[in-house]
């Protein structure tokens, strides 16, 4: 069962009165992503459990585009739980190069670690054992088990979240996330066979990745427009409460926190603080950030004024 889009949940009240759609609606968007779906890595026959785990950790908050080379890179270098926890969790921070937040590298490093200790090496298929692990939250708890091990549950995506507000509830927006009222509402919807539940959760995330997006819904391409709530409404703006807005990137910690990881990451040797010092001029904004760098546990300090990535 190799059937998958990445990250997560819709309105209160979203999927009252709407189950009577439930089977239609989900059959419509099924058989559109039979015919549309893009050939991504994670949905070819054979791909295997622990590609499975490694691709939504790569996949949380970072483009396709960019996943795609990175991921392949990564199974090639450690095919196996087993092979990434042999390594020390520093070369995992290494590897994940410029996919952003670091620290899903060490997270997935002990949770390759966890994996052999507790389950012989084998990408567990229970979700409450897959919670267990370092890292791993409700979604990509369900995304593994429902994905790569064929299980029936809902898969909250920011994507099925954004179709269920607009089809269902009628509003542009869904609302901030909750976990009991997102999974209520995907659970409404989904099918009760297993494999065509795997494959609605999947081609719901689809639909709201390249049809119904954020800003520019291509509304003339969806399958469902007919029986769109928002659509049928007239498109009215969203009105209800949002979710915080992060921070921009440019000028922030995050930003100097990523060129001071690229800094260590280039090289095999400790880096002195003379040479972090370079990336940033703002010393007490650097400062912040490595302080931040090594409380997180993705650098440490190898001798006065030395620093590493971690090897822990």
């Amino acid at each position: 069962m190799n059937v998958t889009v990445h990250s997560a949940a819709p309105v209160d009240g979203a999927i009252v009165g709407a189950a009577p759609a439930g089977p239609a609606l989900s059959h419509s968007i099924s058989a559109w992503f039979n015919d549309n779906a893009r050939d991504l890595p994670w949905r070819r026959d054979g791909f295997s459990a622990w590609g499975t785990l490694v691709s939504e950790f790569m996949l949380q908050q970072t483009p396709v585009s960019r996943v795609i080379p990175r991921l392949e890179e990564w199974l090639e270098r450690w095919p196996t739980p087993a092979d990434l926890a042999s390594v020390p969790a520093g070369e995992a921070v290494r590897a994940w190069a410029s996919l952003g937040y670091p620290r899903r590298a060490l997270w997935l490093h002990a949770a390759a670690v966890q994996i052999v200790e507790r389950h012989g090496g084998i990408v567990p298929e229970d979700v409450d054992d897959l919670l267990a692990l370092t890292g791993i939250g409700d979604y990509t708890a369900r995304a593994v088990a429902v994905f790569a091990y064929g299980h029936r549950h809902p898969v909250v995506d920011t994507n099925t979240r954004r179709v269920i507000a607009r089809a269902v509830a009628g509003q542009a927006e869904p609302a901030p996330p909750s976990r009991s009222r997102d999974l209520e509402s995907m659970s409404a919807l989904l099918p009760a066979e297993p494999v065509a539940a795997a494959v609605f959760n999947a081609a719901i995330m689809e639909l709201g990745a390249i049809v119904c997006t954020s800003r520019s819904p291509r509304c003339e391409n969806c399958p469902i427009r007919d029986a769109c709530g928002w659509r049928a409404a007239g498109y009215p703006a969203y009105a209800g409460p949002k979710k915080a807005v992060q921070k921009k990137f440019e000028g922030s910690d995050r930003q100097v926190r990523g060129l001071i990881m690229a800094e260590l990451r280039a090289t095999h040797h400790p880096v002195t603080a003379t040479e972090i010092d370079t990336v940033w001029p703002d010393a007490v904004q650097r400062d912040r950030a490595l302080a931040g760098l090594l409380a997180d546990g993705l650098a440490v300090l190898v001798e006065p004024g030395r620093y590493a990535l971690s090897q822990g």
